[in-house]
């Protein structure tokens, strides 16, 4: 990007929530840009209490402290690795954010043309009520499986397989989809082989459909939702259309933030929006139309809901 950026500044005052509760009022159309700091703000931590609470034993054994390093670890059996990654899996696919955060998204934009772009994988848009016809989730999903390999581009869902290997190590499921872990039971580091997926195609190991390399699988789904993004994008390329960009950091910029810059640039009816903690800014190009929030992005869409 060839913009100039506008330093980043400390803005939680009213005149700005004034700014966005009028532009939100005003806007029909919504284009969601959403990033990891969602999904922290709505209480998906992968250190600390959450961390403690379901991966102490391999934290004691092999010496990291959060979710990330354990998911990056050489397990020498894929017992040990899918009794890691089920956990993982679980804990932040299947099971709702400690925060309502999605839902509160949700009923802002519900009743206006809205479209959703994601790097998370979580899939809590859905959860929380989204059309899935109005999702678009650019790097994959804790809820699916594909080969390794990859030999073929198609993915499986894996909810009933990560349950059966959580249950396997000794958690139990109560109703509200949370795990809990009987004050005599010791979590066992390891599930049965016969709970282990591998290829129906090719026999080699399944892995999760997440972009960490070139062996990501991007299926029929993948391929309708980018479909459907680049459309809603066409209709309303010189309309007056507010683009929320939550919680997006510099890890794939190119993914949302980039491309919501140059949209809005190119659209002077366009508004950008930018909630972030710590790290909310906009080129000097395009300053004009954007209002930057530096806060919780809880915080920020509690002042709009008023």
């Amino acid at each position: 990007m060839d913009m100039l950026l506008r330093k980043p500044e400390r803005i939680k005052n009213t005149n700005t929530m004034e700014k966005l509760c009028r532009a939100w009022e005003g806007a029909e159309t919504v284009m969601i840009g959403a990033g990891a700091g969602v999904s922290t703000a709505a209480g998906f931590t992968y250190s600390g209490e959450r961390f403690d609470k379901y991966f102490k034993d391999f934290g004691d054994k092999y010496h990291f402290n959060n979710m990330y390093a354990g998911g990056f670890y050489s397990y020498e059996t894929l017992n040990e690795y899918w009794a890691y990654w089920s956990r993982y899996i679980y804990i932040n696919r299947y099971m709702d954010p400690p925060k309502p955060l999605y839902e509160e998204i949700y009923r802002l934009v519900k009743d206006k043309d809205y479209f959703v772009i994601t790097t998370n994988v979580d899939h809590c848009f859905q959860k929380a009520g989204f059309d899935k016809k109005r999702l678009y989730y650019t790097q994959g999903d804790y809820g699916l499986f594909q080969c390794s390999e990859p030999c073929h581009e198609k993915t499986y869902d894996n909810a009933e397989l990560i349950r059966e290997m959580v249950k396997s190590q000794g958690y139990e499921i109560k109703a509200d989809k949370s795990l809990y872990l009987p004050d005599h039971v010791k979590p066992r580091m390891s599930v049965p082989d016969e709970l282990i997926p591998y290829c129906p195609v090719c026999g080699k190991p399944m892995s999760m459909n997440l972009r960490a390399d070139d062996t990501f699988v991007q299926d029929e789904g993948w391929y309708k939702a980018a479909g459907r993004y680049g459309d809603f994008l066409r209709r309303h390329k010189d309309t007056k259309v507010l683009f929320l960009e939550l919680g997006v950091g510099y890890n794939t910029p190119g993914i949302i933030k980039y491309p919501f810059w140059q949209m809005t640039a190119e659209n002077p009816k366009a508004v950008y929006v930018c909630v972030n903690y710590n790290e909310a800014f906009c080129p000097q190009e395009i300053e004009r139309q954007s209002i930057c929030v530096n806060g919780d992005i809880g915080w920020a869409l509690q002042q709009v809901r008023g």
